[in-house]
């Protein structure tokens, strides 16, 4: 069966959206959602954002999560922000949404700009809850990679993060050391991996290694996750402009259990119909 696309953007962060509240197909394999992931074999996107119905009276509808190898995952920042603008694009008398996730409720806000907020929920640092492996929380943890130790910040923004920080984002060794930390043996659902400079307290550069899919050109959680694990060490203030390699996203935080705001752009790139 034929179905309509939209693929879209987020701060470079490739996503498609597949609309199947009306219709509601059954999801592709991961063989089949692969091919579409490559522009070889298909559109080509970071992460696919699957709509159906939602199950209860106040959310537009309900999302699911998949990256390019096929995987299912529990949230996407700009994901979340492209379906946003798409719905307030298809109803131009509704610019705030609350949405259905694997990670719960979400809500969106589209503003007059085109910039489009998204409430990203309250990060948790338990180790269960990433999760991660270790005796209790901290701010810091110790990680044996190959023949180095490496200090890293766990946190989970509805899927599990590790942040370390780095002298300089440009030399960061993004495809080494990323896929090491991904798939660690203190991380039992494998984790995406943020490489953040501290430039002053109000602006950090960040490089994403996300789990399943390889580095991106942005990572919304990944900023979020950056961010907080900033905050929580004294680093930065409660606003933080996030320099990405596809551009620039905002994230704020008062701490305690507030949720992360997380503001960009949403962008379409093309529409079209795939084969499923």
């Amino acid at each position: 069966m034929r179905v309509p696309y939209k693929k879209m953007h987020g701060t470079g962060n490739l996503i498609l959206i597949v609309d199947q509240r009306a219709t509601q197909l059954p999801v592709p394999d991961a063989e089949k959602l692969r091919k579409l992931a490559s522009e070889t074999s298909g559109p080509g996107f970071d992460q696919l954002m699957w709509l159906t119905p939602a199950d209860n009276d106040t959310s537009v509808a309900r999302y699911r999560v998949f990256n390019a190898d096929g995987s299912e995952v529990e949230q996407c920042g700009n994901g979340v922000r492209c379906v946003a603008r798409y719905l307030a694009d298809a109803d131009k008398h509704q610019q705030e949404f609350t949405l259905q996730s694997p990670a719960g409720l979400i809500t969106a806000r589209v503003h007059s700009d085109g910039m489009v907020a998204v409430a990203m929920g309250t990060p948790q640092f338990e180790p269960t809850q990433i999760p991660f492996v270790a005796d209790r929380a901290a701010d810091t943890y110790v990680l044996t990679v190959g023949n180095e130790e490496i200090l890293i910040s766990a946190v989970s923004m509805g899927n599990p993060h590790a942040v370390l920080q780095v002298a300089d984002v440009q030399s960061a060794r993004v495809w080494e050391i990323g896929p090491q930390i991904e798939h660690h043996a203190r991380f039992p659902e494998s984790t995406n991996v943020g490489f953040m400079h501290v430039r002053d307290r109000k602006n950090i550069d960040l490089r994403v290694h996300e789990r399943g899919v390889g580095e991106t050109a942005a990572c919304g959680t990944g900023a979020c996750a950056a961010v907080v694990s900033g905050q929580r060490l004294g680093l930065l203030d409660d606003e933080v402009a996030v320099q990405l390699p596809g551009g620039q996203v905002m994230v704020s935080w008062p701490g305690g259990e507030a949720p992360v705001w997380l503001k960009g752009n949403a962008e379409l790139i093309n529409e079209g119909m795939l084969d499923l």
